[in-house]
């Protein structure tokens, strides 16, 4: 489990992986309703439901349609609409001390990189963290509008300047060396110095969890967090 989840889910059973739950502990729990990601679950959807109603999520990483299902599903309807007000409240907020920050630069391009370990990866506005900053008034780079999915996969170093932008968030895989010794890499690059974002030094790193692996409303608060730790506080490194 996700450190962000815990404090969160303290009280709640765990049934197992999200990509190996233990349908024995699941039926012990006697579940009222049962919520699974048709991506993940798909193949053992007809033995949830023999054990209970199920409620399949088609895409989990559209965080504001998730909750809208959940407070249907357990009539917190009510509930549903103040996270979804307060949401709304903090990214209005939040947008305005951006735009004071840049200005008449505002909006400024922006790129989501994931630093892997045999390549990069280029977050687009249909992915999670893209909906997040597009919400918040970012603009996409020409490459990012026009492309389909929710990522681009660089598979060499010569085609960064497609990712060329006023900004970078820059992610990897914590527990991974072999990412880490890509971005070193990376950063020593000759196309890499003469992007935009490195040379005016607005690459700023942040968690891979939230933004690439979170893509529930708990995830999309800390993206903000983020953003007001590394862009309000002037932390660009």
């Amino acid at each position: 489990m996700y450190r962000y989840l815990r404090p969160a889910l303290a009280a709640v059973t765990h049934v197992g992986l999200e990509t190996q739950p233990s349908l024995e502990d699941i039926v012990l729990l006697k579940p009222d309703l049962i919520v699974a990601s048709r991506f993940r679950h798909q193949r053992i959807a007809p033995l949830l439901e023999q054990i209970g109603t199920v409620l399949m999520l088609e895409e989990v990483f559209e965080f504001k349609r998730t909750l809208a299902m959940m407070g249907a599903a357990l009539q917190r309807q009510q509930l549903t609409m103040d996270l979804l007000g307060q949401w709304q409240q903090r990214v209005a907020a939040l947008r305005g001390q951006l735009q004071a920050k840049f200005a008449g630069r505002w909006p400024i391009t922006v790129s989501v990189l994931d630093i892997r370990e045999d390549h990069i990866r280029s977050y687009l506005p249909a992915s999670f963290a893209g909906s997040v900053l597009s919400e918040l008034g970012f603009a996409w780079t020409p490459a990012a509008r026009e492309a389909t999915g929710v990522s681009l996969k660089l598979s060499s170093k010569e085609s960064l300047p497609v990712v060329d932008a006023d900004l970078f968030f820059v992610f990897q895989r914590a527990d991974s060396n072999a990412a880490q010794h890509t971005y070193d890499k990376l950063v020593q690059n000759p196309f890499w110095q003469q992007l935009r974002a490195v040379r005016d030094h607005q690459v700023w790193r942040v968690d891979a969890v939230a933004w690439s692996l979170s893509g529930g409303i708990l995830g999309a608060n800390r993206m903000l967090d983020e953003i007001v730790r590394v862009a309000l506080a002037d932390s660009a490194s």
